[in-house]
């Protein structure tokens, strides 16, 4: 986790697939959709939840690397969506991502798919106007800890970390 985030926000799966149908709740009126780009990795499972629920079947997808699990770096485009899903015809194209958080990957993402309507999960200040509809603002120095990236363990009891062990 970077030096700037001074709070974690774990999500669970149960958690994620609730607010990921909370935002195909928002969504349902403002199709037709065309189809679905997720932005991957984090947005492939919201936008398959996003899909079933809005029953799109046309999903494609779009990979920008801004960030490890540790520094930020420069928005790179590692696979670009479809030519088609430039187009407005016959309806809009819906983006799907799990967080926007300081904008960079939304930036290049609009820049590419600019008729496109843009919805994450989870929004933090510095990107949520960048976005068309959300569920939850986060504060800008708080780190989500997404299902996918934690596993449960084993941890010990206070009382056995600080001396204080009952009988």
């Amino acid at each position: 986790m970077a030096s700037n985030y001074t709070k974690t926000f774990p999500v669970s799966w149960q958690e994620l697939h609730r607010d990921a149908k909370a935002l195909a709740w928002r969504l349902v009126g403002n199709g037709p959709w065309k189809g679905i780009v997720a932005v991957t990795r984090g947005g492939l499972v919201p936008a398959a939840i996003v899909a079933r629920e809005l029953d799109v079947r046309v999903v494609d997808t779009i990979s920008v690397k801004t960030y490890d699990h540790m520094t930020m770096g420069a928005a790179t485009v590692l696979k670009a969506p479809a030519p088609d899903t430039r187009s407005e015809s016959e309806g809009r194209w819906l983006i799907v991502d799990d967080l926007v958080d300081t904008g960079t990957t939304a930036k290049v993402v609009r820049e590419l798919m600019p008729g496109a309507h843009f919805a994450t999960v989870y929004a933090k200040p510095a990107g949520k106007p960048l976005v068309d509809t959300y569920v939850t603002e986060v504060s800008q120095d708080t780190w989500i800890m997404f299902p996918w990236d934690t596993e449960p363990q084993f941890v010990r009891p206070l009382a056995e970390t600080n001396g204080t062990r009952g009988a």
